[in-house]
């Protein structure tokens, strides 16, 4: 089966009866299509769509096919293919200089339109396919230096990213807050099959249900869907137990069909993933205690990788913090201040709850301290300190936030859920779902 995703043309012609004949021919052809009578309606177009290239007429009222060519950024826009029935040597000889990528004249050879339509959209494609993976490979400067460290787990681990990046097995990421799961989910892609693909990040504690499938799966005519757009890529899952119930089973249903349902469609569209998923919680104890659905848990768990929390890497702790004060110093533009022998006590001594993300920030102070001609590794650890009640991410300060809510409704209404969730300005159900995803226990907060 080919997965591929059909090419993508934008028709533009102000002749009603010349754009439904060209719709009509791409169409047959199995191109996506999209048309308009104007062409100075190309530009808001573009804004929100990615066509793999422009068919335009030259002779149009308001804005010329050229007067189009001319308004476009060659470096990011699609190719443009003129078409005209008025068309001229010179005319043809002044398109391709300003750019057009072909100039066809009306009435067209249906099948020499079709193969310069689809070797501008191939062109287009890989142009855009090189340079996504050019900016890839700027920012992955070695996977030694994004899982960085010298010690047996994080040296195993490297291996086992290496390892299975060539692969399309499912893979499940379980590491505490801050170990650095997106990226081992980022270098798997990066390093695997199809860099170039796209790599779409899913944050499952936010998953609506009501609105998956419209948002996922796209609604027929009027929008592809995440799921469909990322096809080819890589699906990362990231924090799968606080998943919705609802949103689980429509996810194990695309992973084991490998297509989607469009709303309002009546044939379902073939999608392909990498599947990648994480957690920094217990995924046997979730399973047991029904927030992660066994069947779905394990479609996912093919490979478990495991990411050392860094109270058992301090054999790297001064690498990383090597490597995190002079990133910053090059930052700020200063001279990287030497860890002394009270710096190194204080980053062994520290328990480092925030993981490699702790230190980051830790390293970050301490730079922004010796900006001002003082600090110390100790102080920016104890300024860390001063914020242990803060959410380290906003996700989980909106989690935390909604917690506090809905322990105060449930208490000022003394457990009537339907009272709570009225002053809440939510459904029922939705504070049901809400209570088991934040871990409440109603009877505690009565």
């Amino acid at each position: 089966m080919n997965l591929q995703q059909p090419f993508k043309v934008l028709v533009v012609d102000d002749d009603k009866s010349m754009r439904q004949s060209l719709v009509e021919l791409l169409e047959a052809a199995d191109w996506s299509v999209n048309a308009l009578p104007r062409a100075t309606q190309v530009t808001e177009h573009l804004a929100n769509a990615s066509p793999d290239v422009i068919l335009s007429d030259v002779r149009m009222p308001g804005m010329s096919g050229l007067e189009l060519l001319a308004s476009l950024d060659r470096h990011v826009a699609p190719p443009v293919v003129l078409i005209s029935a008025h068309g001229d040597i010179p005319m043809a000889v002044q398109a391709i200089q300003d750019g057009a990528y072909g100039f066809i004249e009306k009435p067209y050879e249906p099948r020499r339109l079709l193969t310069v339509l689809r070797h501008a959209a191939e062109q287009y494609r890989m142009r855009r396919s090189n340079a996504r993976l050019k900016d890839r490979l700027f920012k992955l400067s070695g996977l030694d230096r994004i899982l960085l460290g010298q010690t047996d787990a994080i040296t195993d681990l490297r291996q086992e990213v290496l390892d299975l990046a060539d692969t399309s097995v499912a893979v499940l990421l379980q590491g505490d807050t801050g170990t650095g799961k997106e990226l081992v989910a980022h270098a798997l892609h990066d390093l695997g099959r199809s860099p170039e693909a796209p790599f779409l990040a899913l944050n499952c504690a936010a998953l609506s249900a009501d609105t998956f499938e419209a948002e996922m799966f796209g609604v027929a005519g009027e929008s592809d869907g995440r799921l469909g757009a990322a096809s080819g890529g890589t699906l990362f899952l990231d924090e799968i137990c606080s998943c919705p119930p609802a949103a689980q089973a429509k996810l194990l249903r695309v992973i084991e069909d490998q297509q989607v349902l469009p709303v309002g469609a009546v044939s379902p569209v073939p999608v392909s993933f990498r599947v990648v998923s994480a957690t920094n919680e217990d995924v046997v104890l979730a399973a047991e205690e029904g927030r992660l659905r066994q069947d779905l848990l394990f479609r996912l768990n093919t490979v478990v990788l495991s990411l050392p929390p860094l109270r058992q890497r301090r054999d790297d702790l001064v690498l990383l913090a090597t490597h995190f004060l002079n990133e910053y110093a090059q930052v700020y533009e200063i001279d990287v201040p030497e860890l002394d022998q009270d710096d190194l006590a204080a980053l062994l001594a520290h328990d480092w709850p925030g993981n490699v993300r702790e230190l980051r920030h830790v390293c970050e102070r301490r730079i922004l301290a010796a900006r001002r001609g003082g600090g110390s590794v100790a102080q920016a650890i104890q300024s860390d300190q001063h914020f242990d009640e803060v959410p380290d991410t906003l996700r989980d300060a909106v989690a935390a936030f909604e917690r506090e809510l809905i322990g105060k409704a449930i208490k000022a209404h003394k457990g009537r859920m339907d009272a709570a969730a009225e002053a809440l300005g939510i459904g029922r159900r939705t504070l049901n779902e809400k209570i088991v995803k934040l871990g409440l226990d109603k009877e505690a907060l009565l």
